[in-house]
């Protein structure tokens, strides 16, 4: 199983997406606040500027679309 961490923030409509969709499939995920201060730090190092932010194994996935999500997830 790969592990999956989902850069979000508050208020964000596509994040809430992800997470709906990974919360209704029982998958796992670490939630990553990027207004945090220890989130900001993380999610800087990714280098991306937008949430949301899938990190899936060792694939990134920039924006949500459950086809993406499928693809990474399963490769």
């Amino acid at each position: 199983m790969k592990r999956i961490v989902l850069y979000t923030m508050e208020n964000c409509q596509h994040c809430n997406t992800a997470k709906q969709y990974l919360d209704n499939n029982k998958i796992a995920f670490r939630l990553c606040n990027v207004k945090t201060a220890v989130g900001k730090k993380e999610f800087y190092k990714t280098g991306f500027k937008s949430v949301p932010v899938l990190k899936i194994g060792d694939q990134w996935l920039n924006g949500f679309s459950i086809k993406g999500f499928k693809s990474a997830y399963n490769s």
